[in-house]
């Protein structure tokens, strides 16, 4: 395998405030909520419903993380009672054709990183420290 150089001028650096919105956007959570608001805006009792596995806790903090970040939007609802939507914005939906390729690459590469993850485990089972 040829081995790989890095030209300094185009180093791999993911900044401080890059990293922090990148951790906040793409977390397991959030991406379960934006993918179900690409397809339709949904209260927060549908988000709970759609996603069991998220704590209301958990699922609060990311809706607010992702409001902050401009990804979605709460709409009030002008309804007896009132009641709250959550919708993906123009800005949020921007992250969807990002995401679809990093998954297209996990699909594609599931084999060879499932092959790596075996002799991996094996390695350390069998005492062999990398």
């Amino acid at each position: 395998m040829p081995e790989t150089t890095t030209d300094p001028r185009n180093l791999f650096t993911i900044d401080h405030p890059h990293r922090e919105l990148l951790d906040q956007v793409l977390d397991k959570w959030s991406l379960e909520v934006l993918n179900e608001l690409c397809d339709r805006p949904a209260r927060f009792n549908e988000l709970r419903r759609a996603i069991p596995s998220v704590t209301q806790k958990s699922l609060t903090t990311t809706l607010r993380r992702l409001e902050r970040n401009g990804i979605i939007e709460r709409i009030t609802l002008s309804t007896r009672p009132f009641a709250v939507e959550y919708r993906i914005t123009p800005l949020g939906k921007t992250l969807r054709p990002p995401v679809d390729v990093v998954l297209a690459w996990a699909a594609q590469h599931m084999p060879a990183i499932t092959a790596a993850r075996v002799r991996f485990d094996t390695a350390m089972d069998d005492g062999l420290e990398t």
